[in-house]
């Protein structure tokens, strides 16, 4: 007697659907689905309302946030000038935490119907519909969430004068990664520079999706030799 395999309906709300793929979700969710029109997630409206977010809503909540971190630590005592260090240290270490989310926990390989619903509501959605816009930048509530835990292991480490900044520049480089990934979905470089990240992005999603995990630059792709090999190759010519 033979078991005909699960298909999913894409004309159906699709989260509680892909689990059923198990050991096939992996081979299914890389195949992209390029459209501007977003699958449903939920048959709830309120749970499908929490996964789609403007671009923009991103650097309107938290820029101001951002703003009010660093101001507190200058109210603590330190200058302009120790607030920017921190700010740009806080960027740099988010670059790091960016690649490492990116290559060891949104691209974990998953089998079971439990663990593929939660990649593909994490990060699979992403690659099975890489064009739709409202998706593409992190729910601020999913962030506001994840802000305590990551607060408190700044807090951790360092002094209650230099975690506000610290944090604050974790918080700007999100906001500069979250716009930046949007941008390079949907925008339109004039610069090389920006028509290269375009390229190496993209390439992620449509050549090579074990590659080149890094969003706002190549630097620890580099570190790691996680580069693509197109883009190693021409890097040594």
């Amino acid at each position: 007697m033979v078991v005909q395999e699960f298909t999913v309906d894409l004309n159906k709300p699709l989260v509680f659907q892909v689990g059923h793929l198990e050991e096939r979700y992996q081979e299914w969710v890389h195949q992209p689905i390029v459209s501007k029109e977003g699958p449903r997630f939920f048959g709830n409206d309120v749970l499908e309302f929490l996964t789609r977010t403007k671009w923009w809503a991103v650097p309107t909540i938290w820029l101001p946030v951002v703003c009010c971190l660093f101001v507190k630590s200058i109210l603590m005592g330190h200058t302009i000038q120790e607030v920017v260090l921190m700010a740009l240290f806080g960027i740099f270490i988010w670059t790091l935490i960016e690649y490492t989310l990116h290559r060891f926990l949104f691209h974990i390989e998953t089998k079971t119907y439990w663990t593929n619903t939660a990649h593909y509501l994490l990060h699979g959605c992403h690659h099975k519909h890489p064009m739709d816009s409202l998706r593409l930048v992190f729910p601020p509530t999913a962030t506001a969430i994840l802000c305590f835990p990551f607060w408190n292991l700044v807090a951790f480490f360092a002094t209650p004068s230099t975690t506000p900044a610290l944090f604050g520049g974790g918080l700007l480089g999100y906001v500069m990664y979250d716009c930046t990934h949007y941008y390079l979905h949907h925008g339109q470089p004039s610069k090389d520079s920006a028509k290269h990240l375009k390229r190496y992005h993209l390439n992620h999603h449509f050549r090579i999706q074990d590659k080149g995990f890094g969003i706002t630059s190549t630097l620890w792709d580099t570190v790691f030799g996680t580069l693509p090999p197109a883009m190693t190759i021409g890097k040594k010519n």
